[in-house]
């Protein structure tokens, strides 16, 4: 049995955006999160910050770009999730935020990442 290779593209596409942000400084608090019936890909914090990060990963534009898949859909659903986690574990971070991680790999499997920082609040 082989799989969805879309769902082992995502699974790889999370694993280079939490090893990027580990890079970076943050701590991943968790990945895949369920929350209220909303997967959460990554938690990651750094100092007083905690990042609520949607991870999109495609190999090529067919589709758009990764992070034009973050629509106003899926964007009250990550804040409804993220409510739903912060009322359950009462974090102590002082300032929230909605992260996108956009991660493309071509045909040759080289692999790059844009991080948005605050790509979205939780008022939109």
């Amino acid at each position: 049995m082989t799989g969805d290779p879309r769902a082992a593209l995502g699974r790889q596409g999370e694993t280079r955006a939490a090893d990027y942000l580990r890079a970076r400084g943050y701590r991943i608090l968790a990945r895949n999160e369920r929350c209220d019936g909303v997967e959460i890909d990554l938690i990651a914090a750094r100092g007083r910050t905690l990042a609520f990060v949607e991870v999109k990963t495609r190999r090529s534009h067919a589709a758009g770009r990764p992070e034009e898949a973050v629509d106003g859909r899926k964007r009250a659903r990550l804040v409804r999730g993220a409510a739903a986690w912060i009322s359950a574990h009462r974090p102590r971070a002082r300032r929230l935020r909605f992260d996108v991680i956009a991660c493309e790999v071509d045909r040759q499997e080289c692999w790059s990442i844009r991080h948005w920082v605050g790509a979205f609040d939780a008022g939109e």
